[in-house]
């Protein structure tokens, strides 16, 4: 008898979170001097500070596409900054399919992470191969989601207003199932709305007035 879908909601544990993206920004520095011996000069100190939000910005752009591109719309797209939690977001207000949230969740990581690592070791770009390493740490809260993900069967998933939680849409029994670094929530945490297409948090504004002005700075110095 076919099992009827229920609504699940989830919220991503963040010291998970942060230990993963540091354990993924130590392995890859580990590699990259291994393999490459990265000598990051002043100079390219301060572009790559400079070129950091607007390459994590990408990252963001980069989940929109791949959610786009395989079946949502751009209209139910929404995008946060929520630096006092330590994210970044771009939020999908519709239901979409397995793939259609497994695609998404990847494209920064391949495209501006494994990618652009690759090209950066090739030709020797230190700041190409410095800024794909801090977006593979980044890409900590993607990997979590994608390999729960893949373990699931055919289901739907959505976002909210919660930058760490979403939801998912499924006839399979996920009372007992573990997910790895996300925790259950109860559906009265649950708000969702599509008016503002980006937020920025207070805290946020204020992080980014000193980060700009630290690049200013540091370009003047």
């Amino acid at each position: 008898m076919k099992q009827k879908e229920k609504k699940y909601f989830y919220e991503m544990d963040s010291v998970a979170l942060n230990v993963i993206s540091i354990v993924l920004l130590v392995i890859m520095l580990v590699i990259t001097k291994i393999i490459y011996g990265l000598d990051i000069s002043r100079t390219n100190y301060n572009i790559g500070l400079i070129l950091l939000i607007p390459y994590l910005l990408l990252h963001e752009i980069l989940h929109s596409i791949g959610y786009v591109v395989n079946g949502a719309k751009f209209n139910r797209i929404t995008y946060g900054i929520h630096l006092e939690k330590g994210i970044l977001c771009c939020s999908c207000k519709q239901e979409v399919k397995k793939h259609t949230i497994l695609w998404s969740l990847m494209y920064p990581f391949l495209f501006i992470g494994v990618i652009t690592y690759i090209i950066g070791v090739i030709y020797k770009i230190d700041i190409l191969v410095m800024l794909s390493i801090f977006n593979i740490s980044g890409c900590s809260g993607d990997l979590i989601m994608f390999l729960n993900f893949l373990g699931l069967k055919n289901f739907k998933f959505f976002e909210y207003d919660n930058p760490l939680g979403f939801g998912i849409v499924t006839e399979e029994n996920m009372e007992n199932k573990k997910m790895f670094a996300l925790k259950r929530i109860e559906e009265d945490n649950f708000k969702q709305t599509v008016s503002t297409k980006v937020s920025v948090s207070k805290t946020s504004i204020i992080v980014l007035i000193l980060y700009f002005t630290l690049c200013l700075i540091s370009i003047i110095i």
